[in-house]
């Protein structure tokens, strides 16, 4: 498992100290990919060198650069999106289906730049790291955890020092979120549709012309825990705007 070594970045610190900020961040937020030459934020490094700008808010700008867009935005679903920027900068895995289905809208209503804002600004991130401690994997300790349950949804995203985060496009928690779980769950045979045994979620949205001709400003979609991804997915690829993501009781 990725080791729990923090790493703080002090007033006195020298040239090796930056360069292993700067490593240390790469790994954590970039999720442990290789980083060319070409691939490095030059301008951002420099400005972290010169103290120009914070631990915190290089985190930010590499957050937000086109290498972690491109993997993990554009080319993974929103639920794995956002299970990632939980694990990547806030050093833990999501708690339940409100935070997942909060910051699903935020990304969808208000753009990539504010759902990535919305962890670095938060006072989470704040009391966990400061301005000057470079994020990393807490999520097996108590403070990170206000569930039981988050424990083993770390070990079902943290997988180890060899993983390469980009590889993997898929949600590893989406069953288990949704179903309030420890473990991760697996669709079973003997579920059925519609017979009250499996989770199902209501998404609210406005302006969608997926249902078109029916051209109604607001949409409900009721859909099990297993298709909550793909439904997103197809209302991504519309104007459809969405409202809220309930689990219904």
């Amino acid at each position: 498992m990725a080791s729990p070594a923090t790493f703080e970045l002090l007033p006195n610190g020298g040239l090796d100290d930056f360069q292993t900020a700067i490593r240390a961040v790469y790994k954590q937020v970039l999720g442990n990919p290789h980083v060319m030459e070409s691939e490095r934020l030059v301008t951002a490094e420099s400005q972290l060198c010169d103290r120009a700008i914070s631990v915190r808010e290089f985190v930010r700008l590499v957050a937000k650069s086109d290498f972690y867009r491109s993997r993990y935005f554009e080319s993974s679903a929103p639920y794995r999106f956002v299970e990632l920027n939980f694990l990547h900068l806030l050093g833990r895995a999501p708690q339940d289906q409100r935070e997942v289905s909060e910051h699903i809208v935020r990304t969808v209503a208000e753009g990539y730049d504010a759902e990535i804002d919305s962890y670095i600004d938060s006072d989470e991130y704040q009391t966990a790291f400061g301005e000057n401690i470079v994020p990393y994997y807490r999520g097996r300790n108590s403070a990170a955890n206000i569930k039981q349950v988050g424990y083993n949804h770390i070990f079902a995203l943290d997988r180890g020092p060899a993983q390469v985060d980009s590889a993997v496009k898929s949600s590893q928690l989406v069953y288990a979120i949704a179903a309030n779980a420890s473990t991760k769950i697996k669709p079973s045979s003997a579920t059925v549709i519609g017979s009250g045994s499996e989770k199902r979620f209501k998404i609210v949205v406005t302006g969608s012309k997926f249902d078109a001709p029916r051209r109604v400003s607001t949409t409900e979609y009721i859909v099990p825990a297993n298709k909550v991804t793909p439904q997103i997915q197809r209302i991504n690829r519309t104007s459809g705007k969405i409202v809220s993501i309930t689990e219904i009781v």
